[in-house]
């Protein structure tokens, strides 16, 4: 991938035990592994290094990890598309939604048992092992799926609406590419995780949901064309 480090995962994480248990997890399953523990040294590190995937508390010194995340989200950061699993204690819905909407891929929250945090970096490592293997197949085809103003650049990795790019998240692309490449067929909450994650794991689908919610608004008065299927999933219409 350009370069970068196989499986190179930063950990921003300010409680130092915690810290240093994901790292020995994350060292275990073979992972290279660095970690910081405040937002400026995050900050250094991400404008310095890169990284595969990155692991975000969110109230930590000197920068919030909210805050970090939109600067990564921003289109000049070379991060822009880089998964992000938010590790924190802010449970709330309402702070999920927050996490999810300013970008983040997946979100865990403390306490949190240590085999789920090695499940969810493992399927966000997978789902660009998967990506990578689209690519690859996609190589030398100028892919682009259209609804009206609406433009998919799977080649690119960018979504425009009359020219004007829409910053999505990994997550959010990849739904609207699946339901783009499928328009007009229902295609289920299964079908969906095991497109985006690249294989099939044991995920709810009330993931999908938030994200399709999020999507919704983040494309305007395309939105309303992803249909809720009662009892399967989801589907995008036609004008």
């Amino acid at each position: 991938m350009n370069g970068v480090l196989l499986h190179s995962i930063l950990v921003v994480e300010d409680e130092l035990d915690i810290q240093n248990l994901m790292c020995l997890h994350l060292s275990r399953e073979g992972y290279h592994v660095e970690s910081v523990q405040t937002g400026k040294e995050a900050y250094n590190m991400l404008s310095n290094h890169s990284y595969q995937l990155v692991i975000l508390d969110w109230m930590i010194p000197d920068i919030s990890g909210l805050e970090l995340l939109r600067w990564m989200r921003n289109t000049s950061t070379s991060y822009k598309n880089t998964p992000v699993l938010f590790v924190t204690a802010k449970s709330d819905p309402e702070d999920i939604v927050q996490g999810l909407e300013n970008g983040a891929d997946d979100y865990l929250t403390k306490p949190f048992d240590f085999s789920v945090f090695k499940a969810r970096v493992n399927n966000l490592i997978r789902r660009l092992k998967f990506m990578d293997t689209l690519e690859e197949s996609d190589k030398g085809k100028d892919l682009k799926f259209k609804l009206g103003d609406l433009v998919v650049d799977t080649s690119a990795h960018k979504v425009f609406i009359e020219n004007n790019e829409v910053v999505l998240t990994f997550s959010e692309f990849r739904l609207l590419e699946i339901l783009l490449r499928n328009q007009g067929k229902a295609l289920s909450r299964k079908q969906m995780i095991s497109f985006i994650q690249g294989e099939d794991i044991n995920v709810t689908g009330r993931t999908v949901d938030t994200h399709i919610s999020i999507l919704r608004k983040k494309i305007g008065k395309y939105g309303k064309f992803i249909e809720t299927v009662r009892g399967i999933g989801y589907r995008i219409g036609f004008i």
